[in-house]
């Protein structure tokens, strides 16, 4: 048996992904991640909102929530107070989690509360309609935007160190390899990991903005990734176009539930009132 078997709910396959989506890269490699890191199935909590990326925990055999859309973080919030000591991991999409999920987004990074955020970047809504999403570039196409985007897009990487987070990296589908160690990397961090992967989307975005078979996507993540150790000796022109990958910012912040159980113990008389 595989390492992925023994993790997966097989009755719930074949998955509804669509031929050539990356997703299913990424779900190979948080399942590498999570083996190596040898975690117990029921101190793992996985939460999801609405998209194709979210539909992710309904194939793994954890402890899963499918909630409201662009609410995952907000659940997982209260998931992670109730249980401190459980392993927390959000599953979201570039809309669920900067559109109408945006506000939970930064507050999570914000409070810096000890949950690992992997947000799955398609560039679009994929499942509802392919809508113009926060990361759609601008000048590409999309049903609601048929003469091209005039919205400026999120760097999601950024938008994430600026409102907190303690631990931002990005990857891509194709680095397959690399991206299991992100992913690694962002669940031993104690406090709000973002891991933004970039994932081929041939059905929807693909086909409107004449980007190619999911052969001919993946290619373009290898030829336009650049490691965060080569960036840094580019200057930003010769840096434009390029997608930045690997640990971009790492910090040690206090983690919001293990400051909670400090109040908490106070509030009941445990330790002494400060002065």
């Amino acid at each position: 048996m595989s390492i992925y078997h023994k993790y997966l709910r097989l009755p719930m396959f074949p998955n509804i992904w669509c031929a050539g989506c990356g997703d299913g890269m990424v779900l190979k490699a948080l399942l590498r991640a999570i083996d190596r890191l040898q975690l117990p199935k029921d101190d793992l909590c996985m939460i999801s909102g609405i998209g194709c990326s979210s539909r992710l925990p309904g194939y793994v055999d954890f402890n899963t929530l499918h909630t409201t859309h662009g609410r995952a973080l907000a659940f997982a919030t209260g998931v992670k107070l109730a249980r401190p000591k459980m392993t927390v991991i959000v599953i979201s999409g570039n809309g669920d989690a900067l559109a109408i999920g945006g506000n939970h987004f930064i507050h999570a990074a914000r409070r810096n509360i000890d949950l690992t955020c992997i947000l799955f970047n398609n560039l679009i809504y994929g499942m509802t309609g392919g809508q113009y999403s926060p990361t759609t570039p601008r000048g590409q196409f999309a049903s609601t935007a048929p003469y091209g985007n005039i919205e400026t897009p999120f760097d999601i990487c950024k938008l994430a160190e600026a409102s907190g987070a303690s631990f931002v990296a990005r990857g891509t589908a194709y680095h397959a390899t690399q991206l299991d160690k992100l992913i690694e990397q962002g669940m031993r961090n104690p406090g709000f990991s973002l891991v933004e992967v970039l994932v081929q989307c041939p059905t929807v975005y693909g086909r409107r903005n004449r980007s190619g078979d999911p052969v001919s996507m993946l290619k373009w993540q290898r030829d336009n990734a650049i490691g965060v150790k080569a960036a840094e000796k580019l200057s930003p022109e010769e840096l434009a176009g390029k997608l930045v990958t690997g640990v971009l910012f790492s910090r040690e912040r206090p983690e919001y539930c293990q400051e909670y159980e400090k109040i908490m113990a106070r509030a009941q008389g445990m330790t002494s009132t400060p002065s």
